[in-house]
């Protein structure tokens, strides 16, 4: 199994494919490696992909600290070195997006172009930070695991397959509490507005027909140049229900944004 070790902490990682650009694949919250395997699958014929499990999930180490999106993000721009990875377009998914931001804010020379898949809150309504602090807190309270469990289930959606929904809030479910609760505490602690201020590379931000928080007209005005899509009959987990609309969205976002941009 792939392992990359930085100062003691060891990163999972599945690598195929010899092709520029690289794609770098960055799951989501309580998520892992697998959550991107149909764009894996898609992409490792005409690029070299990378999948990564963050710490604390999947087969990564389990450190008790560096659950904030700044030490995450450094902890992607670590990786992509260790192992090779030249100038990747990042695919952050949910939380991996918000990582995928910020990695192109606090290390603009590590990737070419990011795309957000459906992110987590970026700029900030007052009513959605209510709910992550109070989600926050119920995470740190007795019955910790009933509500992560219980907002992992209403994550799903409705259209979600019976077995793929239960395989989904298993998976989630499984990483330790304590790791679901620091990294929810640094998506609240996170300044998604000045992370995306500073975002130089092109940006994809992916919604599914559920995602509402991160609309065209909040995230626009701090960042004029973004590319906008919308996939249709599926909800936060998109990118595993409807695979094909997710990842040619991807391919014409490279095409049109990177491969053919003059700059």
């Amino acid at each position: 199994m792939p392992y990359a070790t930085r100062d003691g902490l060891k990163l999972y990682y599945e690598r195929e494919g010899d092709a520029e650009p690289p794609l770098l694949l960055v799951h989501g919250w309580c998520c892992d490696h697998t959550f991107f395997e149909p764009q894996f699958n898609h992409f490792r014929s005409s690029h070299t992909v990378v999948a990564m499990d963050l710490r604390g999930c999947g087969r990564s180490d389990r450190p008790e600290t560096g659950y904030d999106i700044p030490t995450l993000a450094d902890d992607v721009a670590w990786l992509a070195s260790a192992i090779g990875i030249s100038r990747p377009i990042v695919v952050g998914h949910s939380l991996g997006a918000m990582v995928a931001i910020e990695l192109a804010a606090r290390h603009p020379s590590v990737s070419l172009a990011i795309v957000a898949d459906d992110p987590g809150p970026i700029n900030w309504l007052p009513e959605t930070r209510r709910i992550y602090e109070d989600f926050a807190r119920d995470l740190d309270s007795p019955d910790g695991e009933a509500f992560r469990r219980a907002w992992v289930e209403a994550a799903t959606g409705t259209t979600v397959d019976a077995d793929t929904r239960r395989w989904i809030v298993e998976t989630m479910c499984a990483v330790p509490l304590s790791v679901a609760a620091a990294c929810i505490r640094g998506a609240n602690e996170w300044n998604g507005v000045a992370a995306l201020a500073l975002c130089e590379q092109p940006l994809l931000v992916l919604l599914s027909a559920t995602g509402g928080s991160n609309e065209a007209t909040r995230l626009l005005p701090v960042k004029d140049d973004l590319h906008f899509g919308m996939t249709v009959g599926a909800g936060h987990f998109h990118q595993i229900e409807v695979p094909e609309q997710v990842t040619s969205m991807i391919e014409r976002f490279i095409h049109v944004a990177v491969l053919e941009s003059p700059g």
